[in-house]
């Protein structure tokens, strides 16, 4: 029987009805889904009610991609699809980018945006909002669609569930006019319309032909390297991982949402060692991870001239060859790829070459060494490796808590500083590498973990999402953000050669970011040495209160575009 229903009474009769909202939200509390994200409004306005006398969890944000954010690291997190539920046209407008984010990211999400009527869209009559959504959608997404008819909310519901997390996971957008929540039917008819997906995300096997080859291809490596992507952490199977990466003895990489799959103290983590095993390594076995960008495609001087053989473990087969020639791919899902080349190894699997161990070992150690020092500054205004090696301190003490980090500098240093141990703990701006994911990231991480959030943030990435802090605070949820102010964007010291505007990258100085949390009810601290910072979020974490530091960095410290000012074009002209 439906959650709730209306009767209507004619002459000598009387029929049980439902209608398009209550059908929308027993088709998601049929499959699980009980926690939305997103921004109430015509004509969504009523469901977001309805949900909540429901029993579902919907969370008000101050902005549609911020919801977005939060739902498409839901669904990483929890392998269910995150629902993100928004008005239309601008604010599905603000949804979209969230959408697309979770689509290259292979974050499972559904965007659920209300839109105008279909007779007067087409026609471009000029309704409110009018906006050919799921046309704008289609491109950005895995997969887009419409329902017009209360009857068809289920199938429309599931086919969205089923897209978003099967094979390879992404964002899927479902459009529901205004004029489909109102409709009316019997309410036994509508029972009955509802779907409940079963096996959404089934395995997919692995030849054993590919199993075979990656094997022999890995067997002959004299110097091995493993590489751990995000999509190994989505997979959850976490374990097999471990055993396999363990029994090969060969030292490995974690990508930065990888994580903690392995502790970053690891004796075979050759994080510290990055730009060595890259350049030397003659054999890499990918898992999760894609040859993009942040592999330097496979090619060029970071990879070094040393030939490679590749084997890559992925679910999708068009990953194969897509910069670089695969030697061995492996196709299936992750869990189901591992075990099978854990099987295949059988129990007398040689151990890597003792001489490429000891030499990685060396560099990764001699690295550490040289690093030590500049995490124990307590210098007043704080450089950013004093500061991250406080925090550093911070995450090695609660393992359990989860990290959330985005900015230039901000970003780039802590994923080397902080060494992270478990797995899905650490979050971050992923493929994209955008900018504004921290609150909506934080919010999501708290609802969905119930776990403390550390949001490590730069004052420029804060300002894209900062706003949800006053929802961190309606919510009472234990986030603690830091915010690395260092008065500018890269820097604060940029000038302007050309006018009096203040430089496009320079912010106001000395801004007090802990007062806009002290605004909404939080707790606002303002910190200026290492020390100070490390006992602020000490105190933080201990009392679950929402609270934001203001951590005081010298302006001066920072470097162009991060580590990737490569990217960033440069005039070649002559400045007059």
């Amino acid at each position: 029987m439906l959650n709730t229903a209306t009767k209507s009474e004619a002459p000598g009769t009387e029929q049980e009805l439902t209608d398009g909202f209550h059908l929308v939200i027993d088709a998601l509390k049929l499959n699980g889904i009980n926690t939305i994200y997103g921004v109430p409004g015509i004509p969504i306005t009523d469901l977001g009610r309805m949900m909540q006398a429901a029993g579902m969890r919907v969370l008000s944000f101050r902005h549609e991609q911020n919801a977005g954010y939060a739902a498409s690291i839901a669904g990483f997190l929890t392998k269910k699809p995150g629902v993100c539920l928004t008005v239309s046209a601008p604010g599905f407008l603000n949804g979209l980018t969230a959408l697309a984010h979770a689509t290259t990211n292979c974050f499972p999400m559904i965007l659920i945006s209300g839109s105008s009527e279909r007779e007067i869209v087409d026609l471009q009559q000029g309704d409110y909002e009018e906006m050919d959504q799921l046309a704008i959608a289609k491109p950005l997404c895995k997969a887009a669609f419409r329902v017009l008819h209360a009857a068809d909310i289920g199938i429309g519901l599931a086919r969205a569930i089923r897209a978003a997390v099967s094979g390879r996971p992404g964002g899927v957008y479902l459009d529901l006019p205004a004029k489909l929540f109102g409709q009316v039917m019997d309410a036994g008819a509508g029972a009955k319309s509802l779907v409940k997906v079963i096996d959404a995300a089934p395995a997919q096997i692995p030849s054993p032909s590919a199993v075979k080859r990656a094997l022999d291809v890995f067997k002959g490596a004299k110097r091995p390297l493993i590489i751990l992507g995000k999509g190994a952490a989505y997979a959850q199977a976490d374990n097999e991982i471990r055993a396999l990466v363990e029994k090969t003895g060969a030292p490995f990489l974690q990508m930065s949402m990888a994580k903690g799959l392995l502790p970053d103290t690891h004796a075979q983590s050759a994080g510290a060692a990055r730009s060595t095993v890259l350049k030397d390594a003659d054999v890499v076995m990918l898992i999760g991870a894609r040859l993009n960008w942040l592999l330097s495609h496979g090619k060029g001087k970071t990879w070094g001239d040393a030939p490679k053989k590749f084997i890559q473990v992925d679910i999708e087969p068009k990953e194969m060859d897509s910069n670089v020639e695969i030697a061995a791919p492996v196709v299936g899902d992750i869990g189901s790829c591992v075990s099978a080349l854990l099987e295949g190894m059988g129990g007398n699997w040689p151990a890597a070459p003792a001489d490429w161990v000891s030499t990685v070992n060396k560099k990764r150690d001699d690295n550490v060494a040289k690093m030590a020092p500049k995490l124990m500054s307590n210098a007043s205004p704080m450089d950013y490796h004093g500061a991250l090696g406080a925090l550093r301190t911070i995450i090695k003490e609660r393992p359990d808590a989860i990290l959330v980090n985005e900015g230039a500098n901000t970003l780039d240093l802590a994923r080397g500083v902080i060494d992270m141990y478990k797995p899905r703990k650490r979050l971050d701006v992923g493929t994209w590498g955008v900018m504004g994911i921290g609150m909506g990231y934080s919010i999501a991480a708290a609802v969905e973990t119930g776990k403390p959030v550390l949001a490590v943030e730069g004052d420029s990435a804060f300002g894209f999402s900062g706003m949800e802090i006053e929802t961190i605070c309606r919510y009472q949820l234990p986030v603690c953000i830091v915010i690395f102010n260092n008065d500018g964007i890269y820097r604060g010291t940029d000038v302007n050669t050309g006018g009096s505007d203040p430089a496009t990258t320079v912010f106001v100085k000395g801004s007090r970011y802990d007062k806009m949390m002290e605004a909404f009810g939080g707790v606002g601290i303002n910190a200026t040495s290492p020390d100070e910072l490390k006992r602020a979020v000490n105190e933080a974490m201990d009392s679950g209160k929402p609270t934001l530091i203001n951590a005081v960095i010298d302006p001066a410290a920072g470097s162009e575009s991060g580590r990737i000012g490569n990217l960033n074009p440069q005039s070649v002209l002559k400045k007059k």
